[in-house]
């Protein structure tokens, strides 16, 4: 009897164990790089299907959503449409309209071949990029065709590959920015009247250092026979508000992520250059990569979307699941998993938002998973924001509530940390520092402790400075009186 109430504690405290960390748990990670629980900051509202839009087919193999508003564009690439979605006030998405023809300057109905991406521009014309037929069309908001963006004419373009253009953007110029497949020269950038202007955010080279050796060491006919060493291409890319392209890539070394060469994400200026801070671990998904589930790759990124406080998200592929970025790098939550359950992915394709809430489509599931956020994760995005916009005093209250929620929360202690400093309680602030191991903000604390520290106490360590030097003074002129005295 005795063993079998031990068996079934053990047995408890396993499936408990089992519970706690299982796969798919919002999670972040410590100041070691060690996996850490953490409440969910996202939960999942709905997981929507074509019956649930009353589509009469369904969908097949989405690979992309685009938001503008409260309307939320899904590409329904195998059906060769796009389909319009309404996100109402009760969270819950309603069809619109179907777009699967435009009409063409011509006169003739066009059709879509395969499109892999849309993007709306805020007057409501749009940009798809229409794959297998080779161009990207700009339309109207009345499905009118304005232009084509087709292969370049061009000495910078390299002609004989099929031009496929997989992912378009466009800025407030109406300049548009194309990825297209087996182009690795960076984003093909056109000007507001369909004009190519070249290359833009060419991508580094990567390659790996055995094949560099043995390139410099093998003959003519067998170097022919190796891949060139070519720049990677982005697979997926976002516009931010105010102008910025986030990238991603998944075409890299997985050594090269914890040295930050690889950089699966980035953050691209009008020059092209890679401006994502990170003052943390590099922005690069799972730090820890095991043989989970037979998944032993690296987070490789689908796609990312970036909400209107800098925090961007972005979607792994390799594990299904989404993790969130502060605007100086650092993580903030992750969560998902692969599977068939709500919340868990078989492949996802695509990530979009409207307001705070994440919309999520699987291509090989066909459907589209709504998260809302948790109270947890709204008194994170309320605390990085408050802090963003001076409000140190509401900042802290913020960062102390969630620690309520979760009392290993790094971020929580770091943010208390930059908040104190702000108010100029200094001492408070290296308490904080000191706990999660911060040392920037410990040494910024410190310098300004120790200098508050020497002001408020000049006045006595002067005195006894002087003190020190009179009695000093006073000894020296003593012992050289009694020296004179005894030598009389």
């Amino acid at each position: 009897m005795m063993r079998r109430k031990i068996f079934l504690l053990i047995a408890g405290l396993v499936t408990f164990s089992a519970g706690l960390f299982a796969k798919g748990d919002t999670y972040i990670y410590d100041y070691w790089s060690e996996y850490e629980k953490s409440p969910d900051a996202y939960r999942v509202s709905h997981v929507v299907y074509a019956d649930d839009l009353k589509l009469e087919t369904a969908l097949k193999s989405p690979s992309s959503l685009f938001a503008n508003g409260n309307i939320l564009y899904v590409v329904d690439t195998d059906n060769n449409r796009i389909i319009e979605l309404n996100y109402t006030e009760k969270k819950t998405l309603e069809f619109k309209r179907v777009i699967d023809r435009v009409k063409m300057k011509d006169g003739s109905e066009g059709t879509f071949s395969g499109p892999k991406d849309i993007f709306v521009n805020q007057d409501g014309s749009m940009f798809i990029a229409d794959t297998n037929n080779g161009r990207v069309l700009k339309i109207d908001k009345d499905l009118n065709e304005i232009f084509s963006l087709t292969e370049p004419d061009d000495p910078t373009y390299e002609k004989g590959k099929a031009f496929l253009p997989e992912k378009v953007v466009a800025d407030s110029k109406g300049r548009a920015y194309i990825a297209a497949k087996n182009i690795n020269k960076g984003f093909l950038k056109y000007e507001y009247n369909g004009e190519f202007q070249g290359f833009f955010g060419a991508n580094e080279v990567v390659y790996n250092v055995t094949d560099l050796i043995w390139k410099k060491l093998a003959t003519q006919a067998q170097k022919e026979k190796m891949v060139l060493f070519v720049p990677v291409e982005y697979s997926n890319c976002y516009m931010d508000r105010e102008g910025f392209i986030y990238a991603v890539t998944k075409t890299f070394e997985d050594y090269d992520l914890l040295s930050d060469k690889a950089k699966p994400i980035r953050r691209l200026n009008a020059l092209g250059k890679d401006i994502l801070v990170k003052n943390w671990d590099p922005p690069i998904g799972d730090l820890q990569w095991g043989n989970a589930a037979g998944i032993s790759d690296p987070s490789k990124f689908a796609d990312i979307t970036v909400l209107d406080n800098d925090v961007y998200l972005a979607v792994d592929e390799s594990r299904g699941r989404i993790f969130a970025y502060d605007n100086q790098g650092r993580l903030l939550f992750a969560f998902g998993g692969r599977g068939n359950i709500d919340g868990f992915f078989r492949k996802p394709a695509a990530i979009e938002h409207i307001g705070k809430d994440l919309f999520v489509v699987d291509s090989l599931n066909a459907s589209i998973t709504v998260f809302t956020p948790t109270e947890y994760g709204n008194l994170i995005y309320r605390a990085t924001e408050q802090f963003a916009c001076g409000e140190y005093d509401e900042s802290a209250e913020s960062w102390a509530k969630v620690l309520e929620y979760n009392g290993n929360y790094d971020l929580a202690y770091v943010g208390l940390s930059k908040a104190f400093l702000r108010q100029h309680k200094y001492k408070e602030a290296m308490d904080y520092a000191k706990v999660k191991r911060d040392r920037r903000n410990y040494s910024k604390a410190f310098k300004y402790y120790r200098k508050e520290w020497i002001e408020k106490n000049i006045g006595w360590i002067t005195g006894i400075i002087i003190a020190l030097i009179v009695i000093s003074l006073v000894i020296k002129v003593v012992k050289k009186i009694k020296w004179e005295l005894e030598t009389l």
